[in-house]
């Protein structure tokens, strides 16, 4: 991995950092305060211990320009359509403009240093910073919708940096509820198909009718694991059926059968795959965890159909793969 023209080798990943309601700035919170500037990253345990370094540790680490713009992308419906009861509900369309238009204006690389609350005593880990780079993550993220990952890198000089980035996840879904209202409101206007149409539009986002049973013909097991209990299956589409006209909607050829766990892994990008049938694996999913899954990067999955569906992998490398 290549940060300000320096090559760094992945040491390890931190996968996900809660960001709570009282980190956040005012503007973002849902309860009262106005936010406190320590961010909670875990008990103080040896994984916590191993990650960022013993008692009292400081630490460099750096945001990226262009995570910050799509995080704002990714949580733009957000911003504008409030599920949330936000303090400044109302405010929150221009907050989202306003916040665009000063990251445009950063550099591409915005370094900070954080260090460990060691006053603060009891077995949870508390960092701060008084960067105005640290600031940032409480201005843009969101409350229970937001988390922060961190990668340690190490450069060849033995130089530790810590790369974080802000991802969105809508309560469970990849999509934010007013996306999927609005795409099912067209489609319930849409006078030029029939009514059955409608409703095997509609049963394919959830992975079910006819997409399901077609799906099913042409992969009737998931070909990573080769589990092939159909109620073990899930019907994921490749790209995704928020995205997809309607054709690609219920086009078998755009998803994979495969159980729970791979099926989460694919839809939210930590993982895709090669035309040449080989898994890529996100450096946002921690070594461990690949260990536990029992998946490593390149391996080649033979039964993996993929004839006919290499434009919609090339869209989820491109647009959903989380690199």
């Amino acid at each position: 991995m290549k940060i300000d023209g320096v090559e760094y080798k992945i040491l390890d990943t931190k996968e996900k950092i809660t960001v709570a309601d009282s980190f956040v700035l005012r503007s973002n919170k849902i309860g009262g305060g106005n936010g406190e500037a320590k961010l909670y990253v875990g008990n103080d345990n040896n994984d916590v211990r191993t990650f960022f370094g013993n008692e009292g540790f400081s630490v460099r680490c750096c945001l990226l320009k262009k995570d910050l713009i799509q995080y704002l992308k990714d949580s733009e419906n957000e911003y504008k359509k409030p599920e949330q009861n936000y303090t400044k509900k109302d405010e929150m369309p221009q907050l989202w403009q306003d916040r665009l238009n000063k990251i445009n204006t950063l550099g591409d690389i915005l370094y900070f240093n954080i260090e460990e609350q060691d006053q603060l005593q009891g077995p949870r880990v508390y960092v701060n910073s008084a960067s105005p780079n640290y600031t940032l993550i409480r201005e843009l993220s969101l409350p229970n919708i937001t988390y922060l990952s961190a990668i340690k890198l190490e450069d060849n000089q033995n130089n530790i940096l810590f790369y974080f980035r802000l991802f969105v996840d809508y309560f469970g879904e990849t999509q934010h509820p007013a996306v999927i209202e609005d795409e099912l409101e067209r489609l319930s206007d849409k006078e030029d198909i029939s009514s059955e149409q409608k409703t095997q539009l509609v049963k394919a986002r959830l992975g079910q009718g006819k997409y399901r049973k077609a799906l099913l013909e042409e992969c009737p097991f998931c070909p990573i694991t080769l589990v092939s209990d159909d109620r073990l299956l899930i019907a994921s589409h490749i790209k995704p059926w928020v995205d997809s006209n309607e054709k690609e909607k219920t086009d078998p050829k755009n998803g994979f059968m495969f159980t729970p766990t791979f099926d989460f892994l694919f839809d939210r990008g930590f993982i895709t795959f090669t035309d040449d049938k080989k898994m890529v694996i996100s450096p946002w999913i921690s070594k461990i965890t690949c260990s536990r899954l029992n998946i490593s990067p390149n391996k080649q999955y033979p039964m993996l159909p993929i004839e006919s569906r290499e434009k919609y992998l090339e869209y989820h490398r491109k647009n959903i793969f989380k690199s």
